[in-house]
């Protein structure tokens, strides 16, 4: 392990000098002088003096990988070494950050602020400057800036699809984390635990709290596997009704995500079968990522490859390409392939055409995709196709004329299942691609 973090701290000095070329060429084509990054404020909620669980602005973490300080900034002018402001406040009500030390500190001027309103005397006082984050109008004490303008913004985040060596190895260690944590899950759920037991097992295992993951952990037992986003989190063990087990959790390692589902059979039956046969198709889908493809198009063989399963497990009485024409396919794969992956889990830029902000349009009738770009070296993002028992929108095909050629009974007996979903976090390579996920759990195995 000290080996790995020796490398990501090597790798951040090439980061920083990566971030100080696209920033300078972003600012240059936008007008701008100086970049003032918040990091962030602490938000108190309604009618309390409790605060919300903070979340850092992710443009903030992409120069300094400080994720649970509020209240910080970076000043970034083109030519001069950045300078980071610090918050650490005299505070005996809250454990106050501690001093900033380690490998990410020395590209910066490090300047320690006790209060938000200190930052003030540190702002750039000549040129035209950028704020990049969340707006307060108590800002405007502060200097003459414009905030998170389009014209900046947009170029930042067409870089942001292109990963350095520092944000790969970041992602390739949250899948670490993942694929163990994963793997305790899968063991709860053998064992009989209810959901919500599977949760902490889950955060026990990745050594997270509830607010370090990156996105609220779907633990799914049977047909709340048919819920795509379901973070209820039953607290009653299946008992002898556990039929299956969708798991969609990823996991932090310094303010970069993984994101990974995976699906269990409680038993050696036809539902397992399914499932293998997808883990088969989800392979062949990765299998098509290379430079130069467009996303999009896997996109579309992803609605071939579950019809073929529709067809193949005798769901659906058409064959896999009469399945796509009439939509049917849709039904039982409503989302998108994938997405981007970084600093944040639905990262940035997947419908850019261009750094001016023009955008990339959806294929007609996939409204809910997250990437139409073609597919270049660096690229992070996922690969997770499903094939769901949507109640909702198996009531509308039973209602349409495609009613006809679907075998009820048999899709009626696997409602308790509630779905299937398998997704592994891909780097695009010059050649081809290194499959992040699967690399993590054979290291756990």
């Amino acid at each position: 392990m000290d080996d790995r973090l020796d490398k990501i701290a090597t790798l951040y000095r090439a980061h920083i000098t990566v971030l100080k070329i696209r920033h300078d060429a972003a600012m240059q084509a936008s007008g701008f002088d100086n970049v003032v990054v918040f990091g962030g404020a602490q938000h108190i909620q309604f009618l309390d003096d409790m605060g919300y669980p903070f979340k850092v602005n992710p443009h903030f973490k992409y120069w300094v990988p400080v994720v649970d300080n509020p209240h910080c900034a970076l000043i970034y002018t083109p030519g001069v070494k950045p300078r980071l402001l610090y918050y650490q406040p005299v505070d005996y009500w809250h454990k106050v950050a501690g001093p900033p030390t380690g490998w990410w500190t020395p590209p910066f001027d490090i300047e320690i602020i006790t209060t938000p309103d200190a930052a003030k005397q540190f702002m750039p006082k000549k040129g035209r400057t950028a704020f990049i984050g969340e707006w307060d109008d108590a800002f405007k004490a502060w200097g003459t800036f414009e905030s998170n303008p389009a014209a900046l913004m947009n170029r930042l985040h067409f870089q942001r699809s292109g990963k350095t060596e520092y944000e790969i190895e970041n992602v390739r260690m949250a899948n670490d984390i993942g694929a163990r944590a994963h793997v305790a899950a899968e063991r709860a759920f053998r064992e009989g635990q209810s959901e919500f037991d599977i949760h902490f097992t889950y955060l026990r295992a990745a050594s997270h709290t509830d607010d370090q993951v990156p996105y609220g952990n779907i633990i799914a037992l049977n047909e709340n596997a048919s819920v795509l986003h379901y973070y209820h989190h039953d607290r009653n063990a299946p008992g002898a009704n556990r039929h299956s087990f969708l798991i969609d959790a990823g996991a932090t390692f310094n303010g970069y995500a993984s994101d990974i589902t995976r699906t269990y059979s409680a038993r050696k039956d036809e539902f397992q079968q399914l499932i293998d046969a997808m883990d088969e198709k989800q392979q062949e889908l990765c299998d098509e990522v290379a430079p130069g493809v467009n996303y999009p198009d896997i996109h579309l063989s992803s609605h071939r490859k579950v019809a073929a399963l529709l067809h193949d497990f005798k769901f659906v009485d058409l064959d896999a390409d009469a399945i796509v024409e009439t939509r049917i396919s849709s039904t039982f794969l409503p989302h998108g392939l994938g997405h981007y992956l970084g600093l944040q889990v639905h990262d940035v830029g997947g419908f850019q055409a261009d750094a001016e902000g023009a955008t990339i349009p959806k294929p007609e009738g996939h409204p809910w995709l997250r990437l139409t770009r073609k597919i270049e070296a660096t690229n992070v993002f996922t690969i997770e196709p499903g094939l769901y028992f949507i109640d909702s929108l198996l009531a509308e095909l039973k209602k349409s004329s495609n009613a006809k050629h679907v075998n009820w009974t048999k899709v009626d007996e696997f409602r308790k299942f509630g779905g299937i979903r398998i997704e592994d976090n891909l780097v695009v390579t010059e050649n081809g691609y290194e499959n992040l996920t699967r690399q993590a759990f054979e290291q756990v195995s």
